[in-house]
C-alpha cells in the first residue's frame, strides 16, 4: 500500500535533526501538537487504540497517548525514523502505551478491526494509489471506528503547474498529491460515511513564510550547526518554492475525517 520508488529511506538522519529543528522535537511534519490537537479536535482519545500512519519520528504519536490513548501504534515503512521514535518512548516511559512498528510497502500489517482510530498526519501524499490505501485504512478500523488526518494535497487533478512541478523536484520526495476531491471520492469508495474536507492552505500559507524567515534568519546558524549550510541553503530554496505554490492556492494542505459504519 505504502509504496516508494527506492528503498532508501527519504527521512534519514539528516533530515530528521533538520526538520526537527524547524518543527519541534518528535514532528516532522508543520504545525506541532497544537495542529495535531486541530486534526483530532471533538474526538474523545481516551481509552482507544490508535493507528498512527507514518509515524516519523514519533513525536505525534506519543502525544496521542499523552491526551488519553489507551495505546497508539506508529506505523512507517522507514527504519531510521522508527528507531528514533522507539528510544523517545522509551526516554519518555511511554513504551509501554506505544509501539512501533516499521514494515515494507504492502498491506497494513494489523488484523481487520484492530484499531478504534486511524490517524495520519502529512504521510499519505507518499501514497500513489488512494483507493488501496482508504481500502486498507477501513479494513483495519473497527465499527464506528474514525480516520482523522491532515494531509499535503493539489488543489486539481490535472497536470501540476510548472510551480508545483518545481517545487516537488525541490523537495526531492516522492509525492503522489492528489485533490481533496480526490481523497473524499476514495474515502467514500472505501466505504466511509460523514466524510468531511477542512481546507488548512490559509493557515500554513502564513505559517509556511514564518518558517522561511526564521530559516533565512535566527534559526540559519543552529540548524547549520545541526546538518550543514549547504543542506539548510537547499531547503530554504524549496521553502521558496514551496511558498509560491501555497500562495497560489495549489498547494493545498487539507484535514479529512470519516467514520467505518456499524453494521
Amino acid at each position: 500500500m505504502i509504496e516508494r520508488a527506492d528503498a532508501e529511506p527519504e527521512y534519514d538522519d539528516t533530515a530528521i535533526r533538520f526538520l526537527e529543528a524547524l518543527w519541534g522535537d518528535g514532528y516532522l511534519s508543520p504545525g506541532g501538537p497544537d495542529e495535531v490537537d486541530r486534526v483530532v479536535e471533538g474526538l474523545s482519545l481516551e481509552g482507544k487504540t490508535i493507528l498512527d500512519i507514518g509515524c516519523g519520528c514519533g513525536g505525534i504519536t506519543l502525544h496521542l497517548v499523552e491526551r488519553g490513548a489507551a495505546h497508539a501504534t506508529g506505523f512507517d515503512v522507514e527504519q531510521p525514523v522508527i528507531e528514533t521514535a522507539r528510544q523517545r518512548a522509551a526516554a519518555r516511559g511511554l513504551a509501554d502505551r506505544a509501539s512501533f512498528i516499521q514494515a515494507p510497502p504492502g498491506p497494513l500489517p494489523f488484523a481487520d478491526g484492530a484499531f478504534d482510530v486511524v490517524f495520519s498526519k502529512d504521510a499519505l501524499l507518499h501514497v500513489p494509489d488512494k483507493d488501496a490505501l482508504f481500502a486498507e485504512i477501513f479494513r483495519v478500523l473497527r465499527p464506528d471506528g474514525v480516520f482523522a488526518a491532515s494531509n499535503w494535497m493539489i488543489s486539481h487533478d490535472g497536470e501540476p503547474s510548472p510551480e508545483m512541478k518545481a517545487y516537488i523536484a525541490a523537495e526531492g520526495l516522492s509525492f503522489a498529491m492528489a485533490s481533496p476531491s480526490r481523497y473524499a471520492q476514495a474515502m467514500r469508495s472505501a466505504g466511509f460515511a460523514d466524510v468531511t474536507v477542512r481546507d488548512r492552505n490559509p493557515w500554513y500559507r502564513d505559517v509556511a513564510r514564518g518558517e522561511l524567515e526564521r530559516l533565512k534568519g535566527p534559526l540559519y546558524p543552529m540548524a547549520a550547526a545541526a546538518v550543514g549550510a549547504a543542506y539548510v541553503d537547499k531547503n530554504i530554496r524549496t521553502w521558496e518554492a514551496m511558498q509560491k505554490v501555497l500562495d497560489s492556492g495549489e498547494h493545498r494542505p487539507t484535514h479529512l475525517r470519516g467514520r467505518k459504519p456499524v453494521g
